[in-house]
């Protein structure tokens, strides 16, 4: 008998299968190359979106509602699904369902384990309104400004349910939803006071993924806002004599920022004097000292802070007296 005669039909259809496979991997990969036009390239995190996702991406919130990618698109055989891991989230496709339910976020609030009492029975309104709305499906409600931003950020597509009341935790305000945990911070003066966890961070932390997923490193996590904070030596002080400002720099975590650039400018009545501060250290703290010029007694003197760290800005004000 020759070779290649008789041999096992069943085998030879299991090598073509095989094939196949190997060369729909090849295009799944080709599809997410930096020369795909489906495809959007995050320099920041090193991370590509494409497809489908990146369609959900920059038509449900981008990244005041996603943050940066942290894996490339990939297959989870426990889920079934092909899911990409965000900052503040993770994306599934979910092919056997119609548009726009295709794509959808996972319940990462609820993998996590978070659980909270139901709503006290007189804490339920009895009609909703736009002050408060009750959902019998997890016994919760969502107030105030919490319920304006569930409205205007994608409602149950982006949050899902509300897993919790509004709740003083980790220094702010927060409310837990299936897909989100949102903060409120009263203290920022640009853009919304309303911001979300990075749950997706908080998730591959604890739950390891596949290794060819291209995890970013998180004991190098992506910083994407900066958050400052200052104080002075003195509040009140003598018209003469040295004063100090005291600064504080964290990320979007809450974590110190070190290595930030920080400048402060100091506005007298008549004059105004700039300095530059120390870089943050590993706490994310730095200090300015300065002497005071001569200024009028009760005339409250203004000093703007300012941070920078890469392309990232933030800036703070604190102020003190001169008095005797």
């Amino acid at each position: 008998m020759k070779n290649g005669e008789d041999r096992n039909p069943r085998v030879l259809l299991r090598a073509v299968i095989v094939i196949a496979l190997l060369l729909g991997s090849v295009a799944a990969t080709r599809s997410q190359s930096a020369g795909d036009k489906d495809c959007e390239y995050f320099a920041e995190s090193n991370h590509y979106v494409c497809g489908k996702f990146l369609a959900f991406f920059n038509t449900r919130g981008g990244l005041e509602s996603f943050g940066y990618p942290l894996t490339e698109a990939f297959d989870d055989p426990p889920r079934g699904l092909r899911v990409q891991y965000f900052q503040r989230c993770r994306m599934e496709w979910h092919p056997y369902n119609a548009a726009p339910y295709d794509v959808q976020l996972g319940l990462l609030i609820d993998e996590l384990g978070y659980s909270f009492p139901p709503a006290e029975p007189e804490q339920i309104p009895v009609y909703n309104n736009s002050l408060h709305y009750y959902f019998p499906e997890t016994d919760h409600i969502v107030s105030y400004a919490f319920l304006q931003f569930f409205k205007e950020n994608g409602g149950l597509d982006i949050l899902g349910y509300p897993r919790s009341e509004f709740m003083y935790e980790d220094g702010y305000i927060v409310q837990y939803f299936q897909r989100a945990r949102v903060e409120w911070h009263p203290e920022a003066e640009e853009g919304s006071q309303m911001r979300l966890t990075n749950i997706g961070e908080r998730y591959i932390e604890r739950f390891p993924l596949p290794e060819d997923a291209a995890i970013l490193q998180l004991t190098d996590p992506v910083i994407t806002r900066l958050d400052a904070s200052a104080s002075v030596r003195y509040a009140t002080m003598g018209r003469e004599g040295t004063q100090t400002v005291f600064v504080y720099v964290n990320d979007q975590r809450h974590d110190p920022v070190q290595g930030a650039d920080v400048a402060i400018a100091v506005r007298y009545p008549t004059d105004l004097q700039t300095y530059t501060c120390d870089s943050t250290n590993a706490s994310g703290f730095t200090r300015c000292s300065f002497e005071v010029d001569a200024s009028p007694p009760g005339e409250k003197i203004l000093v703007d802070v300012t941070v920078s760290y890469g392309n990232l800005l933030a800036t703070t004000q604190t102020f003190f007296i001169p008095w005797w």
